[in-house]
């Protein structure tokens, strides 16, 4: 089944957008992050960059948010018939989510935000089993799903995998990144933040060549 009315147009148009932002998004955060490991910019200066790739971080982690929602109405709508209950569950996680995301950056650098910070990642580790078991559904026959489908279904659950690695290999960065501000700019400071900042980078490029491999499947709908 493929619905055409006009509530799945205005789905397909949000579900553009959101990858849009995203993945525009994130390109921002990277130039602005080669720009704070720029030793030649003052100090002063890295942590301005530093601190607009935090705002400008918020528009992908927004979408990311609500794109699990969308999603998932729009396969119910078009592909394969969900539960009402699962499609419900899905906005209520999206926007959960959402208000964790926001809460934690309005709430900076204080004990609240540390606690958003770790619902927010417990509930990434439940959207990441609910997405693998939607991937495994299509080929083991539980939900009609078509193949390009499954494979869209099973990249968004490995970015949710390496989304939770980029957190995890991100801890180091913080109490380097203090270290740094409180010390100042020397070897001994900028090294280590360095090389924690590269094992987080693995992830990140990771995640946008999954981005880019998911646009694609979306577009090019191979036959699985």
């Amino acid at each position: 089944m493929i619905e055409t009315g006009w509530l799945y147009d205005a789905l397909l148009f949000a579900h553009i957008v959101l990858f849009a932002v995203w993945l525009g998004g994130d390109i921002g955060v990277f130039i602005l992050g080669q720009h704070f490991r720029r030793r030649s910019y003052p100090l002063e200066t890295r942590l301005h960059f530093l601190k607009l790739l935090v705002l400008n971080d918020m528009g992908p982690r927004s979408a990311w948010a609500l794109m699990v929602p969308v999603s998932i109405s729009m396969i119910a709508m078009s592909w394969t018939s969900l539960p009402g209950w699962l499609v419900a569950l899905s906005w209520a996680a999206g926007f959960i989510w959402l208000g964790l995301v926001w809460g934690a950056y309005l709430n900076a650098e204080t004990p609240l935000a540390a606690r958003l910070k770790a619902i927010e990642f417990w509930l990434k580790i439940a959207l990441t089993a609910g997405f693998a078991a939607l991937t495994l559904a299509g080929p083991a026959g539980w939900l009609d799903l078509p193949g390009w489908l499954a494979l869209k279904a099973g990249l968004f659950t490995a970015i949710f995998v390496f989304a939770i690695m980029i957190d995890v290999s991100y801890r180091p960065v913080g109490p380097l990144l203090q270290l740094l501000i409180q010390d100042g700019s020397s070897d001994a400071t900028e090294d280590p933040l360095l090389r924690a900042m590269n094992r987080t980078r693995l992830w990140v490029l990771g995640l946008y060549a999954l981005l880019i491999a998911i646009g694609a499947a979306g577009v090019f709908k191979p036959a699985l």
